[in-house]
Parts: C-alpha cells; structure tokens; sequence
C-alpha cells in the first residue's frame, strides 16, 4: 500500500468522529488541513503528540489550518480521550481503516524485537484544494507543532 506522498491528491472518505457524527472529506474543502494519524488513543505517546497540538491549537489556527486526528480506536475511546485531554479538535473512529487505508498508514512495524502490523504515526499537511503539501514522517510527540509551523510556505 502507498502512502501518499506530497502532491498527491486526498481520496474521498467518510468516517466517524468521537461524537458519532459522520465526518465528510468534502466539507473540509476550501480549508487548510492537518491530518495527524496515532497508533492508539489514551497511550502515553498519543497523549503526548495530541496534547502539544492542543496546547498550540491557536497557533495552528492562526496559520488557517483545521485539524483531524486519525486512529483506529473505537468512538467511544476516542470520546473518552478528547473528554479526558479537553480536545478542540475531532478525532475519528476510524476502525474499519478507510481514512487509515487513503493515506496509507498501515503497515508493517516492529516494537521490541516484534513484528505486526499497525498504523504509522504520522502527519500530513493538506493544502485547501486537497493536495498534500508535506508529510511528515517522524513526528516528534513532544514538539510536533513546531515541526509542523517551521517549514511553513
């Protein structure tokens, strides 16, 4: 599976978000987007990322950017996440792996010494006609905004 790649156009998907609603790709056109995907939601270095973008969300904002977490935990762990860590962002409920399989996150990954398959935490900046304008692939769950607001063009 590819992982799409800067240039590349978003594919159409749907998916729930942590209320239940259904969240639709289309309605997000005309916006600048961040798409950050985590392996599971509740875990220390999903906090960690999710948090510093909470703590930014203002700043991202200001850069005109929507946000969108992305996992394929349940909506009730994903309501439970947002409600614990006070969110201002939607996080999908992604478990049957639409949004996770557009992007390409899935895959093959190891974590000590064991192999399997799991979703790759990583971030795509979408520009508002829905071309990916940068990924990034080694996020930094402690300083991911900075990573994302320092190559700004």
């Amino acid at each position: 599976m590819k992982t799409l790649q800067v240039g590349d156009k978003v594919p159409h998907f749907t998916a729930i978000d942590d209320s239940g609603n259904t969240i639709d790709w289309n309605d997000f056109k005309g916006n600048k987007v961040i798409v950050f995907f985590y392996p599971k939601a509740s875990t220390p270095g999903c906090t960690a990322e999710a948090c510093n973008l909470r703590d930014h969300y203002e700043e991202l904002k200001a850069e005109g950017y929507l946000l969108l977490g992305v996992s394929a935990d349940s909506v009730k762990r994903q309501a439970n996440f947002k409600a614990k860590n006070e969110f201002p962002f939607p996080l999908l409920a992604d478990e049957d792996k639409n949004v996770i399989n557009a992007f390409g996150v899935w895959g093959p990954k190891k974590f000590m010494g064991k192999e399997y398959d799991g979703i790759h935490r990583m971030t795509f900046l979408i520009d508002e006609e829905g071309v990916v304008v940068r990924v990034i692939e080694k996020v930094k769950t402690k300083d991911h905004t900075a990573q994302i607001l320092v190559a700004q063009v």
